[in-house]
């Protein structure tokens, strides 16, 4: 639901948040977009990557000799009796390790070139879009910007960061650790290649849907935090209008999709160890089974024992690395840059002449309309209203009638723009509801549900809480004196000690509270009133006084009625029975609605 009507802040409880990529375009139509940042970076780096390149070729050198050297060490040294051979090739296998370190350190002295520059541009790029949307025409401001500018682009970073050394990692080290089974013995290759190649192609093809996965997850993520932030900052609200329930709802729905979209991105992480096993392990054991054969084939033990070196040593970590990377680090990156790259929404084009109010027929503009309307509260459940159409004209009283639990809340919350319909257009002077934003919606209608909310002020504080301020304080007082003479809320007044002594709410009964609401709807500005049972704390002579002068208040009055008398005041009667309406006086009801001849009955015997 939505904080209080007319408070100007409004919150949609029961309204489920939409991802913010809901609108976008897929992974796949974004991929050029997406890439294309690192792209042009790439091409205007070219003379880093050049020294990258040699950086790594110093690598595939290092990777080539640490398996060589141990396939020499014993097919030279140990297996021939010469330990001294053998301890000599070793050191030079050692020798390579160590001259690994400046290696490293060359490559990461020409990483910042590339990922700073990266980083720079996104938060170029961060910064504009913000700009654009606060200084655009109806833009505000941007509550995601703070974190696209240091979270995001910190992240888009490291990530890329990760990116490009587990890439070239692999690259070099592949290239030398192939090139050295090569030269140990070409049947190597006949062992190696096959479930390299088919764990690189499984994992390749996961790459697309795993960037869908982490994309729907973020995307999921941020809807749950937006629903907690929202539910937080309307949680009193919630409870003064009775929407816990389905607030809940709405909360419970997000975190499945969270929880829904976690375990897709985990069956996706189980197939990347699957490529990873297929790729790097499996390889080791087809080495294993495959001695005895490689032996028949000439291949020495040492080569053997260089082989799986190479596997072990060099091409399991570079590739369990690339992939753990890649699928996360890369979806990240992918999905962020998405983000930080999508186009801003065209702005529309100024109007020549100011923009018109609702439209204008040969006849009056009617204060609420309903055309079509579905409703119901979640997917799949059974609809609370379904295909109703209902107009209400400007200055008429409405009474909507039904048993307990048939839709009569639903249709007010729908009405209020508070509740969105499957299906269907609402209306409030012309206005859809959908369109306008809570300040709009705030000054068009008031919503006063059957728990009233009074706060801790002075009563003629509470009084005027939905009544924006006039500047002219004797013009509130004058607007206060007509409310109180209006409703009868002198006995009120002067119970609490007068209009500007504070309330303590606790102290007041419901009925007293029903009346203070009552009172601060008399003084809105708001055109339609819409009071949900709002008057069933109140005897039959104090509701009676109060729908009297809502109704001769300028305006429309809608009420959903607990009593016959209540029903009877009004100029036309709605009878809501499950997903059906039907709406005419109280004679005509008489003669066309059983419903409304049993709920007669029922008020009658009751006394109603």
């Amino acid at each position: 639901m939505t904080a209080a009507p007319g408070t100007g802040r409004t919150h949609d409880l029961t309204a489920p948040t939409a991802p913010t990529a809901a609108s976008a375009p897929g992974v796949a139509d974004g991929s050029r977009r997406v890439t294309s940042p690192v792209r042009s970076l790439l091409l205007r780096r070219k003379g880093v990557l050049v020294r990258l390149a040699a950086w790594s070729l110093a690598e595939s050198a290092q990777t080539f000799l640490g398996g060589y050297c141990v396939a020499r060490s014993l097919d030279d040294g140990f297996m021939r009796g010469s330990p001294r051979t053998g301890l000599l090739w070793l050191v030079g296998a050692a020798v390579a390790i160590v001259l690994g370190a400046p290696v490293v350190r060359g490559v990461f002295a020409q990483l910042p070139h590339l990922t700073e520059t990266l980083r720079d541009h996104l938060v170029r790029e961060s910064v504009t879009r913000a700009l654009r949307a606060a200084t655009s025409a109806g833009g505000g401001a941007d509550a995601t910007a703070v974190s696209r500018l240091t979270s995001q682009t910190e992240i888009a970073r490291d990530s890329f960061a990760g990116l490009v050394l587990a890439t070239r990692s692999f690259v070099f080290v592949a290239a030398g650790a192939l090139v050295g089974l090569l030269s140990l013995a070409p049947q190597f290759l006949l062992v190696v290649l096959p479930p390299l190649a088919l764990g690189l192609a499984l994992f390749t093809a996961s790459l697309r849907p795993m960037a869908r996965a982490q994309h729907r997850y973020l995307d999921a993520d941020e809807v749950v935090g937006r629903r907690a932030e929202i539910t937080r900052d309307a949680l009193r609200d919630t409870v003064a209008l009775g929407a816990q329930e389905a607030t809940a709802a709405v909360n419970r729905r997000a975190v499945a999709e969270a929880a829904a979209a976690q375990r897709a991105l985990a069956r996706w992480a189980s197939v990347r160890t699957l490529s990873v096993a297929t790729a790097g392990q499996l390889p080791v054991f087809l080495l294993l089974a495959a001695t005895p054969w490689l032996l028949r084939q000439g291949v020495t033990a040492g080569a053997v024992v260089g082989a799986l070196t190479y596997v072990l040593q060099s091409l399991l970590p570079a590739l369990h690395t690339l992939m753990t990377v890649l699928g996360a680090a890369g979806a990240r990156l992918y999905v962020i840059l998405d983000r930080l790259t999508r186009p801003l929404p065209a702005a529309p084009p100024p109007p020549s002449a100011p923009a018109p109010g609702p439209a204008r027929t040969g006849r009056t503009t009617a204060a609420l309309e309903l055309h079509r309307v579905r409703a119901a509260y979640g997917p799949g459940a059974r609809p609370v209203l379904d295909d109703l159409e209902l107009t209400v004209e400007q200055g008429e009283h409405l009474a909507v009638v039904g048993p307990s639990g048939i839709g009569k809340s639903t249709l007010l919350h729908v009405a209020a723009g508070l509740l969105t319909p499957e299906q269907g257009d609402v209306r409030l002077l012309g206005r859809a509801a959908g369109a306008c934003g809570p300040p709009e919606l705030a000054a068009l209608r008031v919503l006063l549900p059957q728990e009233a909310y009074v706060f801790t002020g002075t009563l003629r504080d509470n009084l005027l809480y939905l009544r924006p301020g006039t500047g002219r304080p004797e013009t509130d007082r004058s607007a206060v004196d007509r409310a109180v003479d209006a409703l009868a809320l002198g006995p009120l007044v002067d119970r609490v000690g007068g209009l500007d002594r504070t309330l303590a709410p606790d102290a007041l009964s419901l009925g007293e509270r029903q009346s203070i609401a009552l009172g601060r709807a008399y003084l809105a500005p708001a055109p339609l009133l819409l009071l949900d049972e709002a008057t069933c704390h109140l005897d039959p002579v104090a509701e009676a006084t109060a729908e009297h002068a809502l109704s001769a208040r300028p305006g429309t009055l809608v009420v959903v009625a607990h009593r016959l008398s209540s029903a009877l005041r009004a100029d036309r009667i709605l009878v809501v029975d499950g997903t059906r309406a039907q709406h005419g006086t109280h004679a005509e009801l008489l003669v066309r609605s059983a419903l409304y001849r049993d709920l007669t009955g029922h008020w009658g015997g009751a006394g109603g």
